[in-house]
């Protein structure tokens, strides 16, 4: 090792216990990172508990908690990137130089941030509601960071950046209390309109979730060329909306078959005139 001493002018002491104080700053350094990100996952976790334990908005509780997970990840990965020794003065500023870069190439992460910034001061709906925006309908799950998960009727996750979603039509199903629903009837030409109307006035007077304020409507859509259809609307609370309107379907087709009414199907009038 002498020849490398006078080669390098170096001694090798120095470069064992460079080694060595390389070796076990590094091995700090992967305990850092792995208890770091061990005890991030427990205080967001601890967190989110605490905040639906105080009844916050299950929306604000996603948010928050992932949120939080990412910040103490940063900050354990600062951590230690300075326990091997880096200055973090200057790898501030070579994370300052790069920032803009990085905001520009990532400009819709931080529209998705912003736009779920947006949604939870603003609240155009909440964790529980269902909507329709971006051409997708379902269930709202979860509302994170950068994006917002629905859960279909058939149980398929769709997640929707928070940006498009916030700066886009949203339709929100659940948020008002009532909601008006609608049905169409037809019956076929010649069954007798009054009576159809009084069997459907009567299944709605039985049914007491549909309300009476505002009153329920019966009257005529449209003269069809094979049918007379009637438009039915009637006022639910929003929770009872799905339910009945099948089960009007189901009593008003039972109904209209027991008073003789007759569903009509697809008619063509020919007309033959004799040439001869």
């Amino acid at each position: 090792m002498t020849w490398l001493e006078e080669l390098f002018d170096i001694k090798y002491t120095d470069v064992n216990q460079f080694l060595v104080r390389m070796g076990t700053n590094l091995l700090i350094s992967i305990v850092i990172l792995i208890l770091g990100f061990w005890l991030s996952n427990i205080l967001s976790r601890g967190l989110k508990r605490v905040l639906r334990k105080s009844h916050t908005d299950e929306g604000l509780v996603t948010f928050i908690s992932s949120f939080m997970s990412m910040v103490l990840k940063v900050l354990v990965v600062i951590t230690s990137i300075t326990q091997i020794g880096v200055e973090m003065t200057s790898f501030v500023a070579l994370l300052g130089a790069a920032g803009l870069a990085i905001g520009m190439a990532f400009s819709g992460t931080l529209s998705n941030f912003a736009g779920g910034v947006m949604i939870l001061v603003l609240k155009p709906f909440k964790v529980g509601d269902i909507i329709l925006t971006q051409g997708e309908k379902g269930e709202v799950k979860e509302i994170q960071i950068f994006n917002t998960y629905l859960y279909t009727t058939d149980n398929k996750v769709i997640i929707l950046p928070n940006g498009p979603v916030a700066n886009g039509n949203i339709t929100n199903f659940t948020k008002a209390d009532k909601r008006r629903v609608d049905w169409i009837f037809s019956i076929s030409y010649g069954n007798d309109f009054d009576k159809a109307k009084a069997v459907i006035m009567e299944l709605i007077k039985e049914d007491e979730r549909i309300l009476n304020d505002p009153a329920p409507f019966v009257g005529i859509h449209l003269l069809g060329t094979s049918s007379v259809d009637i438009a039915v609307r009637g006022w639910v609370l929003t929770d009872d909306f799905n339910e009945i309107f099948f089960d009007l379907n189901e009593r008003v087709y039972k109904e209209f078959e027991r008073h003789g009414l007759r569903f009509p199907f697809p008619q063509l009038d020919v007309h033959l005139k004799n040439q001869a």
